[in-house]
């Protein structure tokens, strides 16, 4: 017994010997053995992943699927070809471009494991915290997640790429990774590797890349939808900066001489965007309005749809989209001489339909060729509304007037917040009313001095116009200096049509990759902006509106009304548009061939656009110089008989309408 007693503990915890606290806090030796243990458990857990995971095959990049795109019938509308990448020796590559791209993505490149602990710890918090987890990986860790393995931003896919990254790293050469690495990065502009971005920005060979280009190149690697200096003014910004840091850090890694990099000074603007041969006329168009609801709904970017296997189910109808091109093409021909007048050059149209009942942007015409004119004209925001805003004031005093108790409906006094006498009686509405018939412009600016700016230019933004289209609130908002796309101002005038009903615009159906549904493209619901009795009035003013402006032009006006909003000459801005549609209270009675017929109508409802199919549409004119920052002014445009221009939207509107 004696011996047992003296006998010493395997594990002596509790600590013998010990008193109080201390016989319950482990020793430094306790402590270094568990931390020792851990490490190894670790290390021995490490040993059988890295033995169990194999370098897979490569990714047949080149073999892709391309993406389809469809009509509204199901019918093909077209298919973006396979991803465009064009492999390349690396002694094929100059010395500038391996410079700029390992001094702006891995400075220790060449010295380092292929992997990067520090990033990988930052990657992990991001990945938890919910942040990017984009950044912080080495050259190697991209060229595997770039041939080896999927884009999707999970744990397991982070710590495969982190054994396969150590695996290639010692059974490939830092040469052969660098190959890789530049032959599968994605460049933007549709273009897989760094030959086929070459000749997507500068048009030229990769062997003839000079160092300032090589920096842009490099640039982009970090986000082009964040770098490509063509798609804004704000892209173009931030490339300009990290072009200028990518030449500053080759010379602080060595790389260059500060006396090579004073030659660099002016930035290498690459060529303009240009589409596919495939996405000719209004094809490319209608795509990159697909593509910017897709990635707004699904979180997918350009390099994710540039990978392809996509099948993308779109509301444009072929039909009307064909007439809409038809009766831009035929009015300009017929009211525009370029030859003849100068001011008649450097004249753009743009145009949308948007379906009432859902929100559907069935039609749309973005310019005269995707492919030679890359902007989209139907979803630009540099054209202002002029007094195709107008009807939003309107609506705004109207809805104030209906928001506002009576005196006999209330027990308690009118508060003295209230809205002033002309907003609670008639007479501003009534002001307005004939003021927007009349294209008169003190009344509006006086409007918005009763009313509020605030207040009209919530709901303009509630009928559908996107906020950072509005225009600063000052004196003149009212009268239409806010710039929103033609899509919008369609989308928001079918609030009027539609019972003061309003459903978001939507350009896509559903989405499969390779088969399998992608979630997040969805059908809008409907919300209540206008009370439907406002939304009657502003319809039967722009009804009237509209039966003047297209009395002489539209033989079926009087069979078909039209609720139409426009500019005036008095304007005197740089713009015309024409908005027309059916009007409230009118079922569509010109039904698709092969529909079903008008839906049923509830009992003591009034009829509204939502039961027909005929849409809301926009169009719009301006002149726009390519390279210059303004529009040019409208005077002149189409001759004298034309109102500065703003005759020729309904010109359009009419011929769309009309054509068979």
């Amino acid at each position: 017994m004696k011996g047992t007693k003296g006998r010493r503990r395997f594990i002596d915890y509790p600590r013998q010997g010990r008193e109080g606290p201390r016989r319950w806090l482990p020793s430094w030796r306790q402590w270094l053995s568990t931390v020792a243990l851990g490490l190894g458990g670790l290390a021995g857990l490490f040993a059988v992943v890295y033995a169990k995971v194999d370098i897979p095959g490569e990714n047949a990049l080149a073999g892709q699927e391309a993406s389809v795109y469809y009509w509204a019938d199901g019918s093909q509308m077209v298919s973006v070809g396979a991803v465009n990448r064009q492999n390349v020796a690396l002694d094929k590559v100059p010395d500038s471009v391996e410079n700029s791209v390992i001094s702006a993505e891995n400075a220790t490149f060449y010295s380092d494991p292929g992997i990067s602990f520090q990033g990988i710890g930052r990657a992990l918090v991001a990945m938890v915290s919910g942040g990017d987890t984009q950044g912080g990986s080495t050259i190697t860790q991209q060229y595997v997640k770039n041939t080896y393995l999927s884009q999707d931003q999970t744990l397991t896919r982070k710590v495969k790429e982190f054994v396969i990254a150590l695996k290639v790293n010692n059974q490939k050469s830092k040469r052969d990774i660098l190959r890789g690495y530049l032959n599968t990065s994605w460049f933007g502009r549709g273009s897989y590797g760094i030959q086929a971005a070459a000749h997507a920005y500068y048009g030229i060979d990769v062997t003839k890349l000079n160092p300032s280009q090589s920096a842009l190149l490099a640039a982009l690697l970090k986000g082009s939808e964040q770098y490509d200096p063509g798609l804004s003014k704000a892209n173009h910004a931030r490339a300009v900066a990290r072009w200028k840091w990518i030449l500053d850090r080759q010379v602080a890694t060595g790389k260059m001489s500060a006396r090579e990099r004073a030659k660099y000074r002016t930035f290498p603007e690459p060529r303009a965007l240009a589409k596919p041969t495939s996405q000719a006329g209004q094809t490319g168009y209608l795509v990159d309005i697909a593509n910017k609801f897709i990635k707004a709904d699904t979180g997918l970017t350009d390099k994710d749809l540039a990978r392809g296997g996509y099948r993308i189910h779109t509301t444009f109808d072929k039909q009307r989209t064909r007439r809409l091109e038809k009766a831009v093409t035929d009015v300009r021909r017929t009211t525009l001489d370029p030859k003849k007048r100068a001011e008649d050059a450097f004249v753009e149209f743009g145009a949308a339909s948007v379906r009432p009942k859902d929100g559907a942007i069935v039609a749309l015409y973005g310019g005269t060729d995707a492919t030679r004119h890359f902007s989209n004209n139907a979803d630009t925001t540099a054209v202002p509304a002029g007094s195709a805003f107008k009807p939003f004031v309107l609506a705004a005093a109207l809805q104030q007037q209906s928001d506002e108790p009576s005196p006999e409906a209330s027990a308690t006094p009118v508060p003295h917040t209230a809205p002033p006498p002309a907003v609670t009686d008639r007479a501003l509405p009534l002001t307005l009313r004939g003021a927007l018939l009349k294209g008169q412009n003190p009344p509006f600016v006086q409007a918005g001095k009763e009313i509020g700016l605030k207040p009209i230019r919530d709901l303009a933004v509630a009928s559908g116009l996107r906020k950072e289209s509005m225009a600063r609130l000052e004196q003149t908002f009212p009268l239409g200096t806010s710039a929103p796309s033609a899509v919008r101002m369609a989308s928001a005038y079918t609030t009027f049509a539609n019972g003061g009903l309003h459903t978001d615009p939507y350009a896509v159906t559903s989405l499969t990759h390779h088969g399998r549904p992608v979630p997040g493209p969805h059908r809008p619901e409907p919300h209540q902006v206008l009370d439907a009795g406002v939304a009657q009035e502003v319809s039967g003013a722009l009804e009237e509106l509209g039966l003047r402006t297209l009395g002489k032009d539209d033989g079926a006006a009087a069979k078909r009304p039209v609720a139409a909003g426009r500019t005036e000459p008095g304007d005197r801005l740089k713009s015309a548009w024409f908005i027309g549609g059916p009007p409230a209270g009118v079922p569509d009675l010109g039904k698709d061939p092969g529909a079903d017929g008008p839906a049923p109508v509830r009992p003591g409802r009034t009829p509204t656009a939502a039961d027909g199919d005929e849409p809301t549409t926009a169009v719009t004119m301006f002149r726009n110089k390519p390279g210059a920052p303004d529009l040019l002014p409208m005077q002149g445009v189409g001759g004298a008989d034309s109102e500065m221009g703003t005759a020729i939207p309904p010109k359009v509107w009419s011929a769309y309408r009309q054509a068979p």
